[in-house]
């Protein structure tokens, strides 16, 4: 069974890749634009959905919380990979991305902090349950 959490983090990869060439044609950049942070929020949406519905069985949770800890290395190392002057020589489009991804984050921080209830969560007990505290 975790053999299928690897499964689904190599279709949201191959996902998010094809859709991070999209989006750098759509743009005119002649590259993938987010094609590995695309690929990430495909695998936490996926696997909010299936377990929400009770479609995903705690191993394959485990290859799916396994590869998403592996990711942020995976991402680091491409991101090496960049060539950030031959981007910002090409065009304004990556500091109009960052800023954007900035304003974008703060934004939404903002929102969240200023709504919701506030009060912490309930202890967990062994099978992710919520403790009663009264």
């Amino acid at each position: 069974m975790i053999i299928y959490g690897t499964a689904l983090l190599a279709v949201c990869h191959l996902a998010g890749l094809f859709l991070g060439e999209l989006l750098g044609m759509a743009i005119g950049v002649k590259a993938n634009v987010g094609g590995v942070g695309i690929a990430m929020l495909l695998l936490i949406g996926i696997r909010l959905w299936l377990h929400g519905r009770g479609l995903l069985p705690r191993e394959t949770e485990a290859g799916v919380g396994f590869w998403g800890a592996m990711y942020i290395p995976v991402v680091v190392a491409m991101a090496a990979q960049q060539n950030v002057v031959a981007a910002l020589r090409g065009g304004p489009v990556a500091l109009l991305a960052a800023f954007g991804a900035v304003l974008v984050s703060a934004g939404c921080i903002a929102v969240l902090s200023r709504t919701g209830d506030h009060a912490p969560l309930p202890p967990l007990d062994a099978d992710g349950a919520a403790v009663s505290t009264h």
